[in-house]
């Protein structure tokens, strides 16, 4: 017993007597769990929502006030006058289209009916949106005709990029930006701060080599390997799952690279602050349990708090996942596509920057 009773005191001796542990045994978690308390939730909220009708259409004016009055929907920035572009690029979430002659004259002939495209690239968030439609049009009608339900009002619901909705659609391309992202950061983090632990590092950093070069031949190795899981993950959802490919491979091969290249910077970086493979695993953990859950791969981004949705862009996944979904299911929204290259760009560049400012040619 008393050999066992050593045994604890030695292990909580050395895991609490370093700050760095300390921080992320008590302060991380209590910080996590404040900010995804306020951050995450599955409702649906700041829906995009576009008009296409006539200017003087008075009755899908009342439908849009009445939508955006209910804190679900707000007023999508679009440009041209394609509906379905609007949802292909991003712009728009949902698009009310109405009657060429206004849907107010054919509600009272008794024949009226409105047109909502969705984009399902997201099927929780479609789903959901339909309700919300649903809900809004048919309340707006029953204030005009009188009638609850209204017999003589309808809308057609067409649902685009995955009309079945099915969740394989949805959700396979989320695992694929997770898989890229836990094996980039988990195993480039853990190298070098192997090399710490074992006490291999003084010898490298003693050798007649640069930093950069140091960098380049510890992450480059890990690069290459998280992106063999492109074609292995693409070939799965294709074949296995069904999910469509609609766009360009070349262009998504360049996402996944840069994507990877992002988060090889981040695994870099986390190795600079770990002491050791212990706290290099959990500090890549830390980041990856709130990346995933901030990132749009399982709830919509647009429901997070203003005041905190900025964390959202520091997070690689929040581009990558909405690349993803852009090229394989519509094609690769030019607006879309350029904000999201242009976002991992600037992020992975200024990650990679701030870990070679903080690595060190010496042991810590």
């Amino acid at each position: 017993m008393q050999t066992i009773l050593g045994f604890i005191r030695k292990e909580f001796a050395q895991a609490l007597r370093d700050t760095k542990s300390r921080m992320l045994i008590f302060v991380l978690p209590v910080i996590q769990l404040t900010v995804l308390g306020f951050a995450v939730s599955s409702e649906v909220k700041n829906i995009k929502l576009a008009v296409f009708a006539q200017a003087d259409d008075v009755m899908v004016g009342k439908i849009a006030r009445r939508a955006f009055a209910t804190g679900w929907f707000v007023p999508a920035e679009v440009k041209g006058t394609d509906p379905v572009e609007w949802l292909r690029s991003g712009r728009a979430d949902v698009v009310l289209a109405a009657p060429e002659k206004g849907l107010g004259n054919d509600l009272k002939k008794g024949r009226a009916r409105l047109q909502v495209l969705i984009d399902a690239s997201n099927a929780v968030k479609a789903r959901q949106i339909a309700n919300y439609v649903s809900q809004v049009t048919g309340y707006v009608a029953a204030e005009e005709t009188g009638y609850s339900p209204p017999d003589d009002f309808n809308f057609s619901l067409r649902v685009l990029y995955n009309p079945s909705q099915k969740s394989a659609v949805f959700l396979v391309p989320g695992v694929m930006v997770i898989v890229l992202c836990v094996v980039s950061i988990l195993l480039t983090a853990m190298s070098l701060a192997k090399e710490k632990e074992t006490g291999t590092f003084e010898t490298l950093i003693s050798a007649p080599v640069s930093t950069l070069e140091i960098l380049l031949g510890k992450s480059i190795p890990y690069f290459l390997l998280s992106l063999v899981n492109v074609p292995i993950v693409l070939l799965a959802a294709a074949f296995v799952f069904g999910v469509p490919f609609e766009g360009s491979l070349w262009l998504l091969g360049f996402s996944a690279a840069l994507f990877v290249f992002t988060t090889v910077s981040f695994g870099i970086f986390i190795s600079t602050v770990a002491a050791n493979q212990q706290q290099a695993m959990m500090g890549g953990f830390l980041f990856l349990f709130p990346g995933i859950l901030l990132s749009g791969i399982m709830f919509p981004i647009e429901n997070i708090p203003a005041a905190l949705k900025w964390i959202c862009y520091l997070d690689p996944m929040t581009y990558f996942i909405a690349l993803v979904r852009n090229i394989m299911l519509k094609g690769g929204g030019v607006h879309s596509v350029v904000f999201n290259l242009a976002g991992l760009g600037i992020l992975g560049c200024s990650i990679l920057l701030l870990a070679v400012f903080r690595f060190r040619r010496k042991l810590s």
